[in-house]
């Protein structure tokens, strides 16, 4: 039986995330797009709420379990304030998460302690790779076992501020088995390439990373000998993505009702014109059924069901419903919305980016 009643923690959480939100996030987005980066005080104050030590077991430092529901909660208000800060907060994950999920015990001991504190090293992950028809489970990144050290050779792009990693997640085929390796930021043979030049989230510093036979001790396989499970990662990340999907368009959507209900036309709020008033039902259907088809994953993940289906569907309907829903909100504010003094421009944007993103993001 599904509850649609939030526990107390997750309230709070959820609480908390938006006055972040809504106070600091939303006070600086539009100058963090400017500028190209996010200011290092809203990177502090949003690590300091404690998401990703709240993931972490205690055993390891942390003060939580793992919960794909309650992430999914906090996420969409995160979006809500702003997708490329959501994504320079999360940067973390992209090695804490599979460490915690996959992780040998003692690579565990030895890292997630890591990210339980009141700072945090700068760590990211290398997945996506510059081709045609990208697939995780089919990548041209390659490791080879050598004696005691594995040899990572092979080139990525949008890597999450590479320029300063000091832990780089990388994943490579191991005898055609995708496979994740822990790789140090100061490793000879890794080449940090140029910025890559996003029509959205500008102020998310993404990189091309070349991994130019990187040398690293099998110790350095996450997981050990057991390896990954690259299904049930992309699972995570599809989840993940849909959320902060869910996220962007209700940001959208709320922003052309509210237009929609003071800009006057012919004596009358533009609300009351039908075809108005269809774009925006409309718009409330999609992000609903995005968020329930997402919840429904996010559910099944957390009482032990396979939940890979139902995330890859959540995941393409989200992918459709944010571009339908910010363009909506464009259109619904006429020639305004194409004017940066809104900020629905940005949302459709940062929305076009989503079918992008696979893999390349873990919450």
């Amino acid at each position: 039986m599904y509850s649609f009643d939030m526990t107390s923690e997750q309230k709070m959480l959820v609480d908390t995330v938006h006055r972040f939100a809504e106070k600091n996030v939303r006070t600086i987005y539009r100058a963090a797009e400017e500028a190209k980066e996010v200011p290092s005080s809203i990177v502090q104050m949003g690590w300091e709420i404690g998401l990703l030590p709240g993931v972490i077991d205690a055993r390891y430092g942390g003060y939580g379990e793992y919960s794909a529901l309650t992430n999914a909660l906090y996420l969409e208000e995160l979006a809500w304030g702003d997708l490329a800060v959501a994504l320079h907060l999360l940067a973390p994950n992209l090695f804490a998460i599979p460490v915690a999920q996959f992780g040998s015990d003692k690579q565990k001991e030895e890292l997630l302690a890591r990210f339980c504190g009141e700072d945090f090293p700068n760590a990211t992950a290398a997945m996506i790779e510059p081709v045609v028809q990208f697939d995780p489970a089919e990548l041209e990144t390659v490791a080879v076992k050598e004696g005691d050290q594995y040899v990572i050779t092979g080139k990525k792009t949008y890597v999450p501020l590479a320029d300063e990693a000091e832990l780089f997640l990388v994943y490579a085929q191991e005898q055609g088995v995708t496979q994740a390796f822990i790789v140090p930021g100061d490793t000879q043979g890794i080449k940090v390439g140029k910025r890559v030049k996003l029509m959205g989230m500008q102020a998310l510093a993404m990189f091309e990373v070349e991994f130019d036979h990187v040398s690293v001790p099998k110790a350095n396989r996450l997981g050990g000998l057991k390896g990954i499970r690259i299904q049930k990662l992309l699972t995570l990340s599809r989840m993940t993505l849909a959320a902060l999907a869910v996220g962007i368009a209700r940001a959208a959507y709320e922003y052309a009702l509210n237009y929609a209900k003071e800009r006057e036309a012919f004596g009358e709020p533009i609300a009351h014109r039908q075809s108005i008033a269809f774009m925006l039902a409309n718009m409330r259907i999609e992000i609903d059924g995005a968020r329930l088809m997402m919840w429904d994953a996010a559910y099944k993940y957390d009482n032990g069901e396979d939940a890979s289906r139902a995330a890859a569907l959540a995941k393409s309907y989200a992918d459709k419903m944010v571009l339908e829903v910010t363009d909506g909100a464009v259109q619904v504010l006429g020639g305004h919305g194409y004017i940066r003094e809104h900020p629905v421009e940005l949302w459709l944007r940062n929305g076009r980016g989503f079918v992008t993103l696979e893999g390349a993001v873990v919450a």
